[in-house]
C-alpha cells in the first residue's frame, strides 16, 4: 500500500526517516529562559517524527516576549539544550530550531532587565498579555527600531544560528509568521517605517533576506527553514495590496539562497482566514527546496495532499502534544487521544509530559 506519509526524504544534509513534522509550539516550561530535564522528555518522546520543530527559542533577550519561553544566546542555553537534541538523536530523530523573536508581541515583565520591547514601528498590539507577575496585562508600545537595533538583531540571529549547531540542533527554522518581529517587517499593516526597511515590499523584505545570507555564510543553507504566513491574522497582522506577489518574489529569493524548506501556515482550522490554494502554489512553485504544508490535517488528508504534490511534508501541531506516539498512531489508524487546552502554557507537567 502507498503511504507517502511514511516514506523517507532527504532534506539538506539529512534524511528523514518519514515526512510527518511536529510543528513548533510555544510551551511556557522553560523556567528561567532554559531547557529543563521535563523538555528533554518531551521532544525524547516524539523522536520517531520525521523532523521535530521546537517551540520558538529566543534569538536575543529582546525577543523573549511571553512567559517562560527558551532562549538561545548564551552557552548556559546552549548546554541546556544539547541534552534535548542529544536524546532526540539516540532514538534516531532530527530537530530544528525555531528561532522566534517577539518583537512586539511583549511585556516588559517578561523580559530580562536592560531588555526592551522593538519593533518595526511604535504601535502597540490589540488585547492583552500573560505575565507572571500581574496575570493578563494590555500590550506596550514598542519602541521604534534605530538601523543600529536593526543590524543588531540581524547578527543576533545569525550567532543563534551558530549556537543552535553547538547545541547539537540539525537546523534553524526562522520564525517569519504569526505577526512576530520577522513578519512584522514584512507586513506593511505593521511596517511603517520610511528608511531602507519599510515602505516598498524590497525595502520589507530585507530584514529576513540579511538574516538568511548570515545564517547561510554560517552554518549552509541545508540547515536552515523559515515559517511564513500569508493572510495570517495573528497578532494584528493581516493581507495586504499585492501578497500574492510579495510571497511569490519573497519565496524566489529565499530559494535562491538555497534554503532547505519552507512552512507554510494556515490556520483555517483554528478559525483563522483560509489562506488561498494561489498562494500556496505560487511559493511552491517559486521554491525550489522542500515545503512543508500545514493546517488542521488527518492522516487521510495528509496522504491525499503528499499524493496531490501539494507538499514534501505535512506538520501536525496539537495532536503531537497529547500524543507522543503520533506517528504509529496515524500509521495504525489508531484513535487520537485530545489535549486539554487549558494546560498548553502552564508551568509543570501536567498537561505537557503526562499523556500516555
Amino acid at each position: 500500500m502507498d503511504r507517502p506519509l511514511f516514506q523517507p526524504v532527504q532534506m539538506g544534509r539529512i534524511k528523514l526517516s518519514n515526512r510527518i513534522a511536529m510543528a513548533p509550539m510555544t510551551r511556557s516550561r522553560a523556567i528561567g529562559n532554559l531547557a529543563n530535564e521535563m523538555i528533554e522528555k518531551y521532544y525524547a518522546d516524539r523522536a520517531s517524527a520525521g523532523l521535530i520543530i521546537t517551540e520558538g527559542i529566543s534569538p536575543s533577550p529582546n525577543g523573549l516576549g511571553y512567559a517562560r519561553i527558551p532562549g538561545l544566546y548564551n552557552q548556559e542555553q546552549v548546554a541546556s539544550w544539547k541534552k534535548v537534541t542529544d536524546a532526540v538523536h539516540a532514538k534516531g530523530g532530527h530537530i530544528f530550531v525555531q528561532l522566534m523573536h517577539t518583537g512586539r508581541a511583549s511585556h516588559p515583565d517578561n523580559l530580562p532587565k536592560d531588555a526592551k520591547v522593538l519593533a518595526p514601528t511604535a504601535a502597540a498590539l490589540s488585547g492583552k498579555i500573560w505575565t507572571d507577575t500581574a496575570q493578563q496585562q494590555a500590550y506596550p508600545t514598542p519602541s521604534e527600531m534605530t538601523t543600529e537595533e536593526i543590524k543588531t538583531a540581524i547578527q543576533e540571529f545569525i550567532h543563534s544560528a551558530e549556537l543552535a549547531v553547538q547545541a547539537g540542533f540539525d537546523g534553524v527554522e526562522l520564525h517569519g509568521a504569526n505577526g512576530y518581529l520577522i513578519e512584522q517587517f514584512l507586513n506593511p499593516v505593521v511596517n511603517k517605517r520610511t528608511d531602507m526597511y519599510g515602505g516598498s515590499p524590497e525595502n520589507r523584505m530585507r530584514f529576513v533576506l540579511e538574516i538568511c545570507k548570515g545564517i547561510v555564510e554560517k552554518i549552509g543553507g541545508d540547515r536552515l527553514g523559515i515559517r511564513v504566513s500569508p493572510y495570517g491574522v495573528f497578532n494584528d497582522t493581516g493581507a495586504f495590496d499585492g501578497i500574492n506577489e510579495f510571497y511569490m518574489t519573497l519565496s524566489q529569493k529565499l530559494s535562491d539562497l538555497g534554503l532547505a524548506y519552507i512552512h507554510v501556515v494556515d490556520h483555517s482550522a483554528m478559525g483563522a482566514p483560509p489562506v488561498s490554494p494561489e498562494i500556496k502554489k505560487l511559493i511552491q512553485q517559486n521554491f525550489k527546496g522542500l515545503y512543508i504544508t500545514s493546517g488542521g490535517y488527518d492522516a487521510q488528508r495528509a496522504e491525499q495532499d503528499l499524493k496531490d504534490g501539494k507538499g514534501d511534508l505535512v506538520a501536525f501541531g496539537r495532536p503531537f502534544i497529547s500524543n507522543p506516539d503520533l506517528v504509529m498512531k496515524l500509521k495504525e489508524g489508531k484513535a487520537l487521544t485530545p489535549s486539554d487546552p487549558t494546560t498548553y502554557y502552564t508551568p509543570g507537567d501536567k498537561g505537557f509530559n503526562d499523556y500516555k
